[in-house]
């Protein structure tokens, strides 16, 4: 099943998320197995952080809890809110992708 998980940064989180950075990528790549996609959600500058984006394929809402409860930056703190919410795939058009993280 498909959970999106939608985080909105808090107020320090610049600051922990540099500390965590790296801790957060090691957590993303121990579990590739789940994560669909994944990526930053941005301010319209394109730089700034505004916080980020999850899509996981597990078997049920206490799985997607469990990994987010685990995820180095929330754990962190660097989150000021967090919702998990099961989703649909619908349509899907992974040709349609920027070929850049920076959406080109």
């Amino acid at each position: 099943m498909l959970y999106i998980i939608y985080q909105e940064d808090g107020p320090d989180s610049a600051a922990l998320r540099a500390r965590w950075k790296a801790d957060h990528f090691a957590y993303l790549d121990r579990h590739a197995d789940k994560l669909v996609l994944g990526g930053a959600l941005l301010a319209e500058d394109g730089a700034t952080r505004t916080g980020s984006v999850l899509i996981l394929n597990v078997p049920s809402l206490a799985d997607a809890q469990a990994f987010s409860r685990d995820e180095p930056l929330r754990k962190a703190g660097v989150f000021s809110s967090v919702k998990i919410s099961r989703m649909r795939r619908g349509q899907w058009y992974p040709q349609n992708a920027p070929r850049t993280a920076e959406g080109e």
